[in-house]
């Protein structure tokens, strides 16, 4: 394992700027601060998304687990959803989130029961374990964001949330 450059960086990794100069040096007509934007948001989202990740994996659950509890959770009282249902949201196959489901179950973060109204449909339900997880790993999140914006003021973050939503609805509306 390499030790990590200041500021947190890996040995292999360049500086932004080092590696925006370079990006210039190959294709003059780059636009550095675009370049600089993108680079960093880049970093940043690979970057939380390890953190996340390590949080995930102190709760013995997976990110793709966390997805399922996640939906159950937005889906509100009681918790419960069609597998169907949730395959749509997360944008699996019905394969894939049977399996998901399957393993969820054996853990205890779900249940899956017949609907009593329709004994044909099936219903997926968080289990107390399994919102208490979802409930720990937001905890942890909050910690852990709360950090990562530490040096930026309330005016800068109402800003930064401004521009990254408008950049969001931009990729959303073009990749619809």
């Amino acid at each position: 394992m390499t030790a990590p450059k200041p500021g947190g960086q890996d040995a292999g990794e360049l500086d932004i700027a080092e590696q925006v100069a370079i990006y210039q040096r190959e294709f003059p007509t780059v636009d550095p601060q675009v370049e600089t934007i993108v680079s960093s948001l880049s970093r940043v989202s690979r970057r939380m998304g390890v953190a996340y990740s390590r949080q995930l994996t102190v709760l013995g659950i997976t990110s793709a687990e966390w997805e399922v509890l996640k939906a159950l959770v937005v889906a509100g009282s009681p918790y419960r959803l069609g597998p169907g249902e949730l395959a749509k949201r997360l944008g699996l196959t019905p394969a894939a989130m049977t399996h998901r489901i399957d393993r969820m179950v054996t853990e205890g973060l779900v249940t899956r029961e017949r609907d009593e109204a329709n004994r044909v449909r099936v219903i997926i339900e968080l289990t107390e374990d399994g919102r208490d997880k979802w409930l720990e790993s937001m905890r942890m999140a909050a910690v852990f964001e709360e950090d990562l914006l530490c040096d930026i003021g309330a005016e800068e973050r109402t800003l930064l949330s401004g521009l990254l939503g408008r950049m969001l609805r931009r990729l959303e509306d073009e990749q619809a």
